[in-house]
């Protein structure tokens, strides 16, 4: 088959890239006379990889080694399903000398395991465990791409971004808490051509759904000990997790509830009304009957008066974020960070807290200068114009594509202050 990067210049347009892509692609896996056009899923995969400025000669970066992997590990929810993994997919996968594999929400791989032959073949290309495989960093590949787009995906030999990994097929799901339904890694299995079957894919996919369920039976509610939980993140209504119940919020309800967490020692009717209310003329009136209509819903108990405050500490996942950055723990802090705090919401104190927190995760991202990280947050709805973290991944990481992402950038932000002084 003729290699279809040397038809690409080295500055080449990643819409290009990923035509020329699926052109090869087509070729490679014709069957007979007829060829098979590429999937949507991939295609739609080689276009955001290309606009991560990822190159066909990439390779997986080792992020977390010895002590700081076993660590990591350690505090891992999926930990307490590996044994579970393993029961479902280490005999399959030594059997047929493939890999069982489990990544973080991150693209992390936390563990390898299975055939010895096939993982020394899997360690040339750094499929191993601490390697970041997230797709902003290698491509499309199942377990990055199945934790980006948060649903089951199979990946086909030449289907792959990267040229080193094409020669492999694989199959991964995403895993979620039971919870709060948030996202905390995928399962994969790993191999050669013994894996080009739908039914790897369904095999995976349902190992994926039985942790879930594993992890409801080792975690259960107790309304007696286990705090409340309000997820607000990437969400323009909250859901709060308290008492044996998962209750979405109005927007209303949910901008109280984040200000009422944020104090516990409480806040009195004139605050609570300039925090939540942009319209000055808004009276008293108003708040107490939204505070009434909140208590109908949460029932008795959970908010008092005199002043307003939360009768019991809520823990909230932007608390979270803000600890593990005040840890300088900035991967786990972006990893826990699924989108800006009520992100609808004109609240005045929560404007202020959204600024304030996403300034402080990119401060410490522009700082830190991590490449994957910044592509990252760069390729996130709330981050692709932001200028600046363009600017700290065209220094860190000057592929082509960063590069014309950053000066069209930088074109599209300058025209109309052009435009006004002419």
């Amino acid at each position: 088959m003729t290699d279809p990067w040397v038809a690409l210049e080295p500055g080449a347009d990643p819409a290009e890239r990923v035509r020329v892509l699926r052109r090869a692609h087509d070729a490679f896996t014709a069957a007979g006379t007829v060829p098979r056009p590429v999937r949507s899923v991939v295609a739609d995969s080689w276009r955001r990889s290309a606009r991560a400025g990822v190159g066909p000669d990439g390779t997986a970066s080792v992020e977390l080694t010895d002590a700081d992997l076993g660590t990591y590990r350690s505090e891992h929810p999926l930990t307490r399903v590996m044994p579970l993994f393993r029961e479902l997919m280490g005999t399959f996968a030594a059997d047929g000398k493939h890999l069982l594999a489990v990544c973080d929400a991150h693209g992390r791989l936390l563990w390898v395991e299975g055939h010895p032959a096939t993982r020394r073949q899997a360690e040339r290309m750094n499929f191993v465990p601490g390697a970041r495989w997230a797709e902003t960093s290698v491509g499309t590949n199942a377990p990055g791409t199945a934790v980006a787009l948060d649903r089951p995906v199979q990946v086909f030999a030449a289907e792959h971004f990267i040229r080193r990994v094409q020669p492999w097929t694989c199959a991964a799901a995403p895993v979620h808490d039971p919870r709060t339904g948030q996202v905390l890694g995928a399962v994969d299995i790993t191999g050669g051509d013994g894996l080009a079957h739908p039914h790897s894919l369904a095999f995976v996919q349902a190992v994926a759904r039985a942790a879930e369920s594993h992890l409801a039976l080792l975690a259960p509610a107790r309304p007696e000990t286990d705090p409340p939980r309000l997820t607000v993140l990437g969400r323009d209504e909250a859901w709060l997790a308290a008492g044996g119940r998962r209750l979405r919020l109005s927007r209303r309800h949910s901008e109280i509830m984040v200000l009422l967490a944020r104090h516990p020692e409480g806040l009195t009717g004139d605050e609570l009304l300039c925090a939540v209310y942009e319209d000055e003329s808004v009276t008293p009136v108003t708040l107490r009957a939204e505070l009434a209509r909140l208590r109908g819903v949460l029932g008795p108990g959970l908010v008092a008066s005199r002043p307003y405050r939360l009768t019991v500490p809520v823990e909230s996942d932007i608390a979270v974020v803000e600890r593990r950055l005040a840890a300088g723990a900035v991967t786990a802090a972006v990893a826990a960070y699924s989108g800006p705090p009520l992100p609808a919401s004109q609240a005045p104190a929560v404007v202020r807290l959204r600024s304030r927190l996403a300034d402080s995760l990119r401060a410490a991202l522009i700082a830190g200068r991590d490449p994957d990280l910044l592509a990252d947050w760069a390729h996130s709805p709330w981050g692709e114009e932001d200028l600046d973290v363009w600017r700290a991944l065209a220094s860190a990481r000057p592929t082509a594509a960063v590069r014309a992402r950053l000066a069209a950038l930088e074109s599209e932000l300058a025209a109309p202050a052009s435009w006004t002084r002419g």
